[in-house]
C-alpha cells in the first residue's frame, strides 16, 4: 500500500520557475471530492482520478468537447499520412512546470513510457512508434490500420523528459513507474497544464496555483488556487458545499439530489453516464465460477433494477452489458435477467443447490454508493445459499487490492477511455496477460480466447457499421456466457456554489476542464 506522504513537491518540480498567479487569475476555488488522488504520476494508474488531475496538471494532444469530438491542445493540428501514419504538429513556445521547453522529444519520451505502464500499455497495443521528424513535429505509427488513433491520442499528456530523465540522490531511477509504492514520479510532477501542485498531504489535501507561464492565454479560467479535500463521507460532503466550507463538490449523491436543488446558495448539474459498475468473479480462486451455470444463476439472482431505483434513487441505468446507449457494441437485445427461481434451478443443476461460500470487496468511496451496492448484492446472493463475507475498504486501499486480486468477487466501475466499447473488454474480459497488458483489470480471470479474437478484429475494421455488428456479437457472447455481473451505468451529478460556472467545464468522461473554470 501507498504510503501517506505529508511534502512540498514544489521543491523539486518547480525548480526553474517559481509559481505565481496569472494577473487575471485572482480566485480561489475550494473543491471537495470523494477521494484525492493517489499518486501523482500519470501512468502509475488509469482511473478517474487520475485523468482529472492529468487535466489540471499536463495538457494532452487534443481533448474531447462535450459533443465527443476532438479540440487541439499540446498538438495544434493533425493529418493523415497513410493507412498507419498519423503527423501531428505541436504548438510552439509551450513550458513544463520546470522550465523546460515543450518538444517532440517529450511526446516521444512519455510514449515509451505509456507502453511500460502496466494499465495504460493495453490502450497503445496498436501503436507501434513515435517518429519525429522535427523539434515540432512527430509521426505515431500504428502497425495496422486503426479506427480509433485519435481517440488514444487523447491520453497522451506529454511529460517533462528532461525532469523525469537520470537519477534522484539515492540513486533510483525518475523515469521509473512504481505501482502503488513511493517513487520520484509519484511524488514529484511537472506537467505543461494550468496549475501546479504545491502541497499535497495523501488523503488530507492537494494544493494547486495557477502556472504563471501557462502556454493557454485564450482560456477564460480565472481561478489562481484550488484546494482539493477528499470528504469520502456523502452526507458530510453535501453540508460542507451548503454550509460555505467548500465551493465545488463531486459527486453527488443520489439521495441529496433534492437537497441541493432547493438550496439558494447551490446549483447543481447532471447528466446521463457511460460508466458501468460490475463485479467480477474469480474463476480462478472459485471453483463453482468455472461452471457457466453458476455464474448465470449469479446474474439472474441480482437485481439490477432493483438496485438502481432504491439505492440509486434513480440516478442510474439498468445494465445488461458494458456498452451503453449511443456506443458502437451497445445491443439493444440485452435485457436484466432477474429471475430468483430461474437462479435457484441453475445452482441446482450445476450441483450447487446447497451453496458456498464466497468473498467480496468493493470500495466505499469510489463510486457513488458503492458500499450500499455491494451490501445489496450479498443480500440478494443469500437468496441462493451462496454467503458472502463481504469487507468495503477506501479507494486507496482497494485498488492494491483489487490488483491483488484478493477477494471472489469484487466490484469495479469503468468508463472506457477511448469512448468506444473495445476498451471495456481489452481491460475488463480479455484474458489476462501481464506483458501486453490485456485483461488488467480482469478481477475474473474470464478468458475465452474466441471473442478476444472477435474483438482484435473489430480494432482494426475501419467500417464503423461492420466493426459495430462485430461488437455487438461480442456483448451477446459476453452476456450468454455471464462473464460478469453488470449492475448499471452511473450516471453523473457535481454541486457548486452559485457564480462558480462549473457547466461549461463538465463532460460525460467526468474529468472537469478546471483550467477553464469562471468564477464570479
Amino acid at each position: 500500500m501507498k504510503k501517506l506522504l505529508a511534502a512540498f513537491v514544489g521543491s523539486m518540480a518547480l525548480a526553474s520557475t517559481p509559481v505565481a498567479m496569472a494577473a487575471d487569475a485572482t480566485k480561489n476555488l475550494k473543491v471537495a471530492y470523494d477521494a484525492d488522488p493517489v499518486t501523482l504520476d500519470i501512468h502509475e494508474q488509469l482511473s478517474g482520478g487520475i485523468m482529472q488531475l492529468s487535466h489540471m496538471s499536463f495538457d494532452p494532444l487534443l481533448r474531447w468537447t462535450k459533443d465527443l469530438g476532438f479540440e487541439p491542445r499540446l498538438a495544434e493540428s493533425w493529418e493523415r499520412v497513410d493507412d498507419n501514419t498519423m503527423r501531428f504538429r505541436l504548438r510552439k513556445g509551450v513550458k513544463f512546470h520546470s522550465g523546460n521547453e515543450f518538444t517532440s522529444a517529450d511526446v516521444e519520451f512519455t510514449f515509451d513510457r505509456l507502453k511500460q505502464s502496466q494499465d495504460f500499455k493495453a490502450i497503445f497495443k496498436p501503436f507501434s512508434r513515435v517518429d519525429v521528424i522535427d523539434e515540432y513535429t512527430f509521426d505515431l505509427v500504428t502497425s495496422e490500420p486503426y479506427p480509433l488513433l485519435l481517440n488514444t491520442a487523447t491520453y497522451i499528456f506529454p511529460l517533462d523528459s528532461k525532469f523525469y530523465s537520470g537519477q534522484t540522490e539515492d540513486g533510483k531511477d525518475k523515469g521509473a513507474i512504481l505501482k502503488h509504492g513511493s517513487s520520484f514520479a509519484s511524488d514529484n510532477l511537472s506537467g505543461t497544464g494550468p496549475y501546479t501542485v504545491t502541497e499535497r498531504k495523501q488523503g488530507v489535501r492537494v494544493e494547486f496555483e495557477r502556472f504563471a507561464d501557462y502556454w493557454d492565454t485564450d482560456s477564460p479560467g480565472n481561478v489562481g488556487k484550488i484546494v482539493l479535500t477528499p470528504i469520502k463521507e456523502n452526507a458530510t460532503r453535501v453540508s460542507a458545499l451548503l454550509s460555505g466550507g467548500v465551493d465545488f463538490i463531486a459527486p453527488v449523491p443520489p439521495n441529496d439530489l433534492d437537497r441541493i436543488k432547493r438550496d439558494r446558495n447551490s446549483e447543481l448539474v447532471t447528466m446521463s453516464g457511460t460508466r458501468i459498475i460490475l463485479f467480477h468473479m474469480n474463476q480462478e480462486r472459485v471453483e463453482a465460477f468455472k461452471n457457466p451455470k453458476v455464474r448465470q444463476a449469479i446474474a439472474y439472482a441480482i437485481n439490477q433494477e432493483g438496485i438502481a431505483a432504491k439505492i440509486m434513487k434513480g440516478f442510474a441505468t439498468p445494465a445488461a452489458q458494458m456498452s451503453p446507449a449511443g456506443y458502437q457494441g451497445h445491443n439493444e437485445n440485452l435485457k436484466p435477467r432477474f429471475d430468483v427461481e430461474k437462479a435457484k434451478k441453475l445452482m441446482k443443476e450445476a450441483g450447487y443447490e446447497d451453496g458456498f461460500t464466497i468473498t467480496m470487496m468493493a470500495p466505499n468511496n469510489r463510486y457513488v454508493n458503492d458500499d450500499k451496492i455491494a451490501q445489496a448484492a450479498a443480500a440478494m446472493l443469500a437468496r441462493i445459499n451462496i454467503k458472502v463475507d463481504l469487507k468495503t475498504l477506501p479507494k486507496a486501499q482497494f485498488w492494491p487490492e483489487y490488483d491483488n486480486r484478493a477477494a471472489d468477487m469484487m466490484l469495479i466501475g469503468w468508463h472506457a477511455d477511448t469512448e468506444d466499447s473495445a476498451n471495456f473488454y481489452e481491460f475488463l474480459t480479455f484474458c489476462p496477460d501481464a506483458d501486453s497488458g490485456a485483461g488488467q483489470y480482469n478481477a475474473g480471470n474470464y478468458c475465452n480466447p474466441e471473442i478476444d479474437a472477435l474483438v482484435e478484429k473489430a480494432n482494426v475494421e475501419t467500417d464503423l457499421d461492420k466493426r459495430a455488428a462485430m461488437l455487438q456479437d461480442v456483448e451477446q457472447r459476453l452476456y450468454d456466457d455471464a462473464a460478469f455481473i453488470p449492475l448499471h451505468w452511473q450516471d453523473l451529478a457535481w454541486a457548486a456554489k452559485k457564480g462558480v460556472n462549473i457547466e461549461p467545464v463538465l463532460n460525460v468522461m467526468n474529468f472537469p476542464y478546471l483550467g477553464d473554470l469562471v468564477v464570479e
